[in-house]
Order: structure tokens, then C-alpha cells, then sequence
């Protein structure tokens, strides 16, 4: 669990510190006034501001909620695969197969959207809608990355260090969570709020 919390972590730390070294900023510099080139750059750097308060939430989301639960879902996958006495290459197809389209994805996913939310500040209806609008796109990312990864880890690597092997990796795929869905402003939560009293207002 201590090293699953280090890997999310590690992971929002890569997905905050990485966007700041990029910006389209320097694409349109490039066409136009590249004399400004240099001001950009350090004007982002003094602009910076580090989430540690995001950074803690994904720490704890890895400590207490992904890492039990991810050794629970191991196990059982290994039980089920054991159980239907599959054998050879059919080994990694059945594993990916049941993570990633009958029940993990859909469950890690939701848990991660649900927590993100709830540490947040959201109520239990902005946590339905959360997942409810970012579940399905978080589906076809997930399958994109993880099943490639997964077919080569179940095929490969020992079932004692499968696990090893999806955290490491998992620091990429935090860091895309983090950079995708980071933590909504005070804005954002207040426009669905407003559109919802003006609506309550022409009825």
C-alpha cells in the first residue's frame, strides 16, 4: 500500500510539473514576437503554483482505496482463472478480458472519480454526475493503455509480481488521470448551479 500511494502520488507530481514545461504560448511566439520568447517562459514559472492539496488526494486514493482493493481484485482474477482451468495463451486473454470489460475497469475507475469528488468537496449528486460524464471516455483511454499493457503482463511476468508491474506503470497512467480530469475551480462547480436555478426560474 506504501508504494502504491508513492506511485499516485508520483504520478500527479509528474501530471502538475510536466504541462509547465510546454505551452502554445511558445507556438505562437515562434510565428510572431519570438523577442518574447524568454518573458513567457519565466512568467509561466513564476506562475506555477504546485497542488500539493491534489497531489495528497491521490496519495491517499492509492494508500487507502487502490491498493487494497487492486489486491483483492488480483486475487480473485487469479482464483477465477485457476477455477475455470484455462492454460497457455488463454491465461493472459481471460484475465485482460475480465478486468478490462466484465468488472475492474469499470469499478477503478468509478472508485477513482467518486473519491476524486468526494475529497473535493462534492455532494453525492456532483459525484454521480462526475462519473456519469467522464466514466465512458475513462473506459476507451483505459482499454487503449491497459490492455496492451496487461496482455504482456499476464503472459510474461510471474503472478507474484504482475501487481508490481501495474503500479510502476500506473505512474503513466495517473499522470494522464491527473493532466485529464484535474480538480474543478470554484467556477466550474457554480456554473451547473446557475444553469439549474435559471432553468428553475423559467419554469
Amino acid at each position: 500500500m506504501v508504494s502504491g500511494s508513492f506511485l499516485w502520488g508520483l504520478g500527479d507530481a509528474v501530471a502538475q510539473v510536466v504541462p509547465t514545461l510546454f505551452s502554445n504560448d511558445e507556438e505562437d511566439l515562434a510565428s510572431g514576437d519570438k523577442q518574447k520568447l524568454d518573458d513567457v517562459k519565466s512568467s509561466l514559472q513564476k506562475e506555477f503554483i504546485y497542488d500539493f492539496e491534489r497531489t495528497a488526494r491521490a496519495v491517499f486514493f492509492g494508500f487507502a482505496i487502490h491498493a487494497p482493493t487492486s489486491h483483492l481484485h488480483f486475487n480473485f482474477l487469479e482464483w477465477m482463472t485457476v477455477r475455470a482451468g484455462f492454460t497457455g495463451i488463454k491465461i493472459p486473454i481471460f484475465k485482460a478480458f475480465m478486468e478490462q470489460f466484465v468488472y475492474w475497469s469499470w469499478i477503478s475507475n468509478s472508485m477513482y472519480h467518486g473519491a476524486m469528488g468526494a475529497m473535493q468537496g462534492m455532494n453525492s449528486s456532483e459525484i454521480y454526475s462526475r462519473i456519469e460524464n467522464v466514466l465512458w471516455d475513462t473506459q476507451k483511454a483505459q482499454w487503449v493503455f491497459w490492455i496492451p499493457v496487461q496482455l504482456l503482463n499476464f503472459q510474461f511476468v510471474p503472478v507474484r509480481h504482475q501487481l508490481n508491474v501495474v503500479l510502476l506503470t500506473s505512474v503513466v497512467w495517473t499522470a494522464l488521470l491527473s493532466a485529464w480530469y484535474p480538480p474543478e475551480d470554484d467556477s466550474s462547480k457554480e456554473e451547473p448551479t446557475r444553469k439549474i436555478e435559471e432553468q428553475s426560474g423559467e419554469n
